[in-house]
């Protein structure tokens, strides 16, 4: 059937205003789209947190899988019942092993957190007491230094009055209901966390049938040729973005505990919520011990100014352990990144995407810098030029030129 020259202007034409509009409208109008997409994904969030939960869980279920049940009974020709239920026996001990992992951490970790915390909050007029002695202890050293503190803080002790009054007050009304509406944010994130696991079982179960209908979808858009170019390519993110995910979460993990283990030996005070800290703060590449280990050394600093010390230099013989020992042992070169690399995509995501964005940003770059690399060295191949970076470090064209000709050759 022969093609219809003016159907294919006339969609180049649409396409052409339509993109028109969608910027302008993004950039300078209304946003509507932008709107649409925030309430869409707000609508698809259960469903994300199901698909990310069913990511991170799909080693488990192999492993579970592989080891319990000879792969007769995980083939479809075994029949779908002894399919199914050797699935579905890998999907449960998964479960069970997540929610003695939460029971663990509901009837131990939760309860020596709930002390720390306590414990932070009635201390907090020694403490005060204890900073104001050292601030007016130094002030009392430096007559000029404190003359300046005092103007400083009679300057934003006005602002403060002034801000309270002028600001806060009216706004009474709408801080209520922000306080609502963050209650009300904390039930819907739970309601979605539940919905996403209900959504992550069941992908696990059909796994393999997603996988053939995203196969299927794959061929009737592209052409036999191009075809294995995208498997390559999604083989490739996967390898990246589970490599770091997964390492980095179970890196994490390993350093909050051994945080634990080895604070409550030294008996600094605050082991849960120091553990935790160093924990959590760990997920973030480079900034986070320190990020981590700043607040940590402080609530330390505010005890005993010597287990201060100590503890940071435990923190210091654990990060090198961390970066040294665990990290590559777990992490390996996922990402192919150098050091430089990984710390623009954290500045980077964390500007734009806060926390998060300090998370992913490298798993996002590293996918970007792999089809990068492979486009420069696919036209380095064409032109039959080296790919050794080495080979240009020197400005020589002539030399490059007679490399590329011996490689024709």
């Amino acid at each position: 059937m022969k093609k219809n020259p003016y159907v294919r202007t006339g969609l180049t034409v649409f396409c052409t205003v339509a993109a028109i509009m969608i910027f302008y409208d993004t950039f300078f109008a209304s946003r509507v789209l932008l709107r649409f997409g925030r309430q869409l994904l707000g609508a698809l969030t259960p469903i994300l947190y199901g698909v990310f939960i069913a990511y991170l869980l799909v080693p488990v279920v192999n492993n579970f899988e592989s080891a319990l049940f000879p792969p007769q009974y995980r083939t479809p020709k075994a029949g779908r019942y002894v399919s199914r239920l050797s699935r579905g026996g890998a999907v449960t001990l998964t479960w069970v092993l997540i929610a003695f992992a939460v029971y663990l951490l509901g009837s131990f970790l939760l309860p020596e957190l709930y002390r720390s915390v306590k414990q932070l909050v009635d201390n907090v007029e020694t403490y005060y007491n204890t900073v104001y002695g050292w601030v007016n202890h130094l002030l009392e050293n430096n007559p000029t230094l404190g003359g300046y503190v005092t103007e400083t803080m009679n300057s934003y002790f006005n602002s403060f009055v002034d801000w309270l009054t002028k600001e806060v007050l009216p706004q009474t009304q709408k801080v209520v209901v922000a306080v609502t509406g963050g209650v009300w944010s904390v039930v819907s994130f739970f309601t979605d966390l539940l919905v996403g696991v209900i959504v992550s079982i069941y992908i696990l179960f059909t796994k393999e049938r997603i996988s053939a209908h995203a196969r299927k979808v794959v061929y009737s858009l592209f052409s036999a040729d191009h075809v294995p170019w995208v498997f390559r390519t999604v083989h490739k993110i996967d390898n990246i973005f589970s490599g770091f995910v997964r390492g980095k979460l179970l890196d994490s993990l390993i350093i909050g505990i051994l945080c634990f283990i080895c604070c409550s030996i030294l008996k600094f005070p605050y082991t849960p919520l120091i553990s935790v800290i160093v924990g959590i703060t760990n997920v973030i590449p480079y900034f986070g011990p320190f990020l981590g280990a700043i607040p940590s050394v402080f609530l330390i600093l505010l005890v005993s100014p010597v287990q201060a010390v100590y503890f940071s230099i435990f923190i210091l013989v654990l990060q090198q352990l961390d970066g040294n020992v665990i990290g590559p042992k777990i992490l390996g070169g996922s990402t192919g990144l150098s050091s430089l690399w990984v710390i623009i995509a954290v500045l980077t995501g964390g500007s734009f995407f806060g926390v998060l964005g300090m998370f992913f940003a490298v798993p996002v770059f590293a996918m970007g810098y792999s089809a990068a690399t492979f486009l420069v060295e696919w036209r380095l191949k064409k032109k039959a030029m080296p790919l050794d970076s080495m080979e240009y470090l020197q400005d020589d064209v002539q030399r490059i030129s007679q490399l590329s000709e011996k490689g024709k050759e």
